[in-house]
C-alpha cells in the first residue's frame, strides 16, 4: 500500500516518480500537437507542403500506436525502468536530430520514427509503474489523474507553447526544449523510480504478432491519408489492414491453443468495461488531435495567422482542461466514472457545435475562443476516468499488456484524428470554399464524440467507493 504523510501528500520519492511520469506523458502529448501551429514555418523552411508536414505528424502518431502494444510487452522481459530509460534516450535523440533537420526526410526520421519509437517504449512503463507503485484505489486514481491531466495539457497546450517558441526563436527550438525536458525526466527518474517486479528475461516475445498488429494499423491509417488522392487506393489499403488485423487475432488464438504466449492474450478482449473504455479513449484522442490539427491548419493556411497567433487561440482549450482537471479528483469521489465520461463527451460535442456556430465563417480569431474553452472542459473531465476504467479492469499480471493496448488505442485515435479530419481539411483548403472543408472536418470530429458518447452509455453503472 502507498503510505501518505500526515498532510495527505505522497512521500518524497513517490512524488518525484510521479512528476517524472507526468512529465513523460506531457512531453509525448506535446510532441504530437505542437507541430500543428508550425506547419507553415516548417513547410517554408524545409521546402515542402502542408501535406508533407501532415504526413510527418500522422506518422509520428501512427508509429506510437503501432508499436505501443509490443512496447508494453517488452516491459516484462526487459524491465519497466530499462524500457523507460531506453525510450527517453531514443526520444531525446530524435528531438535533437529533428532540430537540425535539413529536409523533410530527416525530420521524418528524427520526429516520426525515433520520437515515435521512443514514446512507444517509455509510455507503457509509465502506466505500469504507476499501477504497481500506487497500490490502493484512491492513490492510484490520484496518480493517474495527474498523469492523464498532464497528457491532456500537453496535447492542448502544445499549440500555445509551440507557437510561442516558434515565434520567439524558431520551430527548431521547440525540439531542443523537448530534449531538455527529457534530460529533466532522466534526472528525476534515476533514483526516484524503481521497478517492484524483476524482469523475466525468459519470457518469449511474439515477433510475428508484433509485425502483424503494427502492419494492420499502418495500412488502415495510410489508407485514410490517401483518400484525397486516390479513393480506390484508400479502399484497398483499409481492406488490407482489416485482413492483416484479422490474421493477427487468428494467430493470437492459435498461439494460445498451442500453449505459447501471444503478444496479447484474448482475455483482454473479454472484459466489457475495458472494451468500452478503450473505445472512449480512442474517440477522446481522435477529438483532441482532430480539433488541434484542423483549427491550427485552418487558421494558418486559410486565415493567414502566424504561429504565435494560432497558438494563443488554444489558450482557451488549455484553460478549460486545467479547470476541469483541478476538480477531477473531487468529482471522481462523488460521481461514477461512467457519469464523468458521458458528461465529458456531451460537453465536448457541445463545444464543437459552439465553435462552428460562432467561428465557422467569422473574421475575428477570438470568435473561436468560447467553443475551444468548452471543448477543453469536456476533454479534461473525461480523460482520467477512461484510463481508470481500463487499467483497473485487470490485475498486476496483465498490466504490461493492457497498458500497451490502452496506449496503442489512444494513439491510434490521435493518428486517426490527424489523418481523417486532416485529410478532409487539406483536400478542401485549395478550393473556392475552404470554410466548407473546415466545417466538414469538425463535423467528423463531432461524429467521433457521438460514438464515444454511445460507448460510454453502456459502461457499468458503478458508484465511486
Amino acid at each position: 500500500m502507498v503510505e501518505r504523510t500526515r498532510t495527505g501528500r505522497f512521500p518524497v520519492g513517490l512524488r518525484r516518480a510521479l512528476i517524472a511520469f507526468a512529465l513523460a506523458q506531457f512531453i509525448c502529448s506535446f510532441a504530437g500537437s505542437n507541430m500543428n501551429v508550425m506547419i507553415t514555418d516548417i513547410s517554408a523552411d524545409l521546402n515542402t507542403s502542408v501535406q508533407g508536414v501532415q504526413l510527418a505528424i500522422t506518422l509520428f502518431l501512427l508509429v506510437m500506436a503501432a508499436l505501443m502494444i509490443p512496447g508494453g510487452k517488452l516491459t516484462d522481459s526487459l524491465g519497466r525502468k530499462r524500457c523507460l530509460q531506453l525510450g527517453l534516450l531514443l526520444f531525446g535523440g530524435g528531438a535533437l536530430l529533428s532540430a537540425v533537420a535539413p529536409n523533410l526526410a530527416v525530420l521524418v526520421v528524427g520526429y516520426s520514427i525515433l520520437e515515435g519509437v521512443g514514446t512507444a517504449l517509455l509510455i507503457p512503463p509509465v502506466y505500469i509503474l504507476t499501477t504497481l507503485l500506487f497500490r490502493d484505489i484512491g492513490s492510484r486514481a490520484r496518480a493517474f489523474g495527474a498523469i492523464s491531466a498532464m497528457g491532456g495539457i500537453g496535447a492542448v497546450a502544445g499549440p500555445l507553447l509551440g507557437g510561442f517558441i516558434a515565434y520567439a526563436v524558431s520551430w527548431r527550438a521547440a525540439f531542443v526544449v523537448q530534449a531538455l525536458i527529457v534530460v529533466l525526466i532522466v534526472l528525476l527518474a534515476r533514483r526516484a523510480v524503481h521497478d517492484p517486479l524483476p524482469a523475466d528475461h525468459s519470457r518469449p516475445f511474439d515477433v510475428g504478432g508484433a509485425v502483424l498488429s503494427a502492419a494492420g494499423l499502418v495500412l488502415i491509417v495510410l489508407g485514410i491519408l490517401a483518400a484525397d488522392d486516390d479513393p480506390r487506393l484508400t479502399v484497398g489499403l483499409v481492406i488490407a489492414g482489416v485482413l492483416v488485423l484479422t490474421w493477427f487475432f487468428l494467430s493470437v488464438r492459435a498461439r494460445e491453443r498451442a500453449g505459447r504466449e501471444p503478444l496479447l492474450p484474448t482475455s483482454l478482449f473479454r472484459n466489457r468495461a475495458s472494451n468500452l473504455g478503450l473505445i472512449t479513449q480512442n474517440m477522446q484522442w481522435l477529438m483532441v488531435m482532430g480539433t488541434s490539427f484542423v483549427v491550427s491548419t485552418y487558421l494558418q493556411v486559410v486565415k493567414g495567422y502566424n504561429a504565435i497567433e494560432t497558438g494563443a487561440v488554444f489558450t482557451a482549450t488549455t484553460v478549460g482542461v486545467l479547470l476541469s482537471s483541478l476538480f477531477a479528483e473531487r468529482m471522481a469521489r462523488r460521481r461514477a466514472q461512467r457519469t464523468l465520461i458521458l458528461a465529458g463527451f456531451a460537453v465536448t460535442v457541445a463545444g464543437i457545435a459552439l465553435l462552428l456556430a460562432l467561428g465557422g465563417g467569422a473574421d475575428s480569431i477570438w470568435s473561436l475562443v468560447p467553443g475551444l474553452f468548452i471543448i477543453g472542459l469536456g476533454l479534461g473531465g473525461m480523460l482520467t476516468p477512461s484510463v481508470n476504467v481500463v487499467q483497473s479492469s485487470f490485475g498486476e499480471d496483465l498490466q504490461g499488456e493492457i497498458s500497451g493496448l490502452s496506449r496503442s488505442v489512444s494513439n491510434l485515435g490521435s493518428s486517426l484524428g490527424a489523418a481523417l479530419a486532416g485529410t478532409i481539411l487539406v483536400a478542401g483548403v485549395s478550393s473556392a470554399e475552404p470554410g466548407r472543408a473546415y466545417v466538414w472536418a469538425m463535423l467528423a470530429v463531432a461524429a467521433a464524440g457521438l460514438i464515444g458518447l454511445t460507448a460510454a452509455w453502456f459502461l457499468p453503472r458503478t458508484r465511486p467507493a
